[in-house]
């Protein structure tokens, strides 16, 4: 799939705003602003109940990585997910303690 095509159906998810549960929560990792090296992705079944979480790491920016965003798109549709919330911006990579 198409990297815009992957961007434009992730975002169409996420402006229908909230509508229950399943949710998928996406956030960019990274070491500076502009370059997004790592995306997590969180999948909530029922409100209350034990996130699942699953990262994807990428040389170059993971938010133009066709891979990525395919398989992003894949996600969703497979956890039949009725919200997507997408953390706006690349978050600092918090190093481990």
């Amino acid at each position: 799939m198409n990297v815009d095509k992957a961007k434009k159906r992730i975002a169409k998810q996420v402006k229908k705003g909230f509508k229950g549960y399943p949710q998928i929560s996406i956030q960019y990792f990274g070491e500076r602003a502009d370059c997004a090296s790592e995306v997590a992705v969180q999948f909530t079944l029922d409100e209350g109940s034990e996130v699942q979480e699953e990262r994807f790491a990428s040389k170059t920016d993971a938010r133009e990585n066709e891979v990525i965003q395919s398989a992003l798109v894949k996600i969703i549709e497979r956890a039949n997910a009725s919200t997507v919330v997408e953390v706006e911006g690349v978050s600092p990579i918090s190093s481990p303690i």
